[in-house]
């Protein structure tokens, strides 16, 4: 299979509203219990909440290379252990007898230097205008998947039901190969297998018309999926009607599937300490992050504000405040609760 197969019966995406997230890590933690629980999984965070401005998870993730540039494959880095982090000890018996705090150690003992939401909270820009927002992180399932491209096994392919990408394991020999070439470096190495891994959008939740973990956790209800194909569809019509949902790093050329709500963040001050509405704190950051489109993206979403302020009503607001949390399912509207299940 190669990236330029023919397209999936429907395609599975995701708009997430970051006016809206919380940074409470609900989505990463109900991910984590649910399926990195493995022998060598312990360092893995398929879903990950960063802090931007800020480095990631791992360090510098969107500085490694990979993806594509005017079409050709841009070379990658494969970022050491010691960027991701990984699953640390602690001396509870220091911390519990006194002697010392709940410090964090590597498996060698030395205390580490990175880690999962490292620079968390941690915001860009001098007061008074510091700013920061958080950026949830995932699998993208992209239409031109250049990991599925850089694979020499022929282990990475696409769902024809629903455009998921996922690994194979039983052919997959750990080259990571996957890895170097994920722009947003969402692809981690199980040392213990020898395999690469990483989110599998919960598909067998999919197959049983259950929304992923993460979205049916999230307290924000920031996150919407749908078939991003279906023009009746929320997905469709915050990317592709109203334009108010923009892919993470456009310049990557892989056309994720995942798409942002930017946000709106606080205006500037002038010289003289007044709010300048003409200003934001930081619209190259999200320039840089969404693309250009961001700008129109923004000036939508608040003529929108403006006109429910003025007492007018807003079909774009609606979807994103979704009073009934049931919208943000689109077809996968189960409750997993109902299943049926197998005998113990």
């Amino acid at each position: 299979m190669t990236a330029t197969d023919a397209r999936p019966q429907h395609q599975f995406a995701m708009v997430i509203d970051l006016n809206k997230c919380l940074g409470c890590q609900v989505c990463t933690v109900s991910c984590k219990t649910q399926w990195t629980r493995g022998p060598g999984m312990e360092a893995m965070w398929w879903n990950i909440v960063s802090t931007i401005p800020g480095r990631g998870t791992p360090r510098d993730a969107f500085d490694l290379g990979g993806g594509y540039r005017d079409g050709v494959p841009v070379p990658g880095e494969l970022p050491p252990k010691g960027q991701w982090g990984e699953a640390w000890n602690f001396d509870y018996e220091a911390a519990l007898s006194g002697r010392g705090h709940l410090e964090p150690l590597t498996a060698d003992g030395s205390p580490p230097e990175w880690g999962p939401n490292w620079d968390e909270d941690v915001g860009g820009g001098v007061y008074p205008h510091s700013y920061f927002f958080y950026l949830p992180l995932l699998c993208m399932n992209c239409s031109n998947p250049v990991c599925l491209e850089a694979c020499p096994r022929d282990a990475i392919y696409r769902r024809p039901e629903d455009g998921v990408i996922l690994i194979d394991e039983e052919h997959c020999h750990g080259y990571r190969f996957c890895a170097e070439a994920c722009p947003y470096k969402r692809i981690y190495f199980n040392e213990q297998r020898v395999i690469a891994q990483k989110c599998i959008s919960c598909y067998p939740r999919l197959e049983e018309g259950v929304a992923p973990a993460c979205v049916r956790q999230c307290p924000g209800r920031i996150r919407h999926v749908g078939w991003i194909d279906d023009p009746e569809s929320l997905v469709h019509k915050l990317v592709h009607v109203w334009k108010v949902a923009l892919p993470l790093r456009p310049d990557f050329e892989v056309e994720p599937n995942l798409f942002y709500v930017p946000p709106t963040l606080p205006t500037a001050f002038d010289d003289d300490g007044r709010f300048d509405e003409s200003r934001s704190r930081a619209p190259e950051e999200l320039r840089r992050l969404f693309g250009p489109g961001v700008d129109d993206a923004l000036a939508t979403i608040e003529a929108e504000r403006e006109k429910v302020r003025a007492g007018g009503t807003s079909e774009i607001l609606d979807a994103l405040i979704s009073r009934d949390w049931n919208d943000l399912l689109g077809p996968f509207t189960v409750d997993p609760g109902r299943l049926e299940r197998p005998p113990r």
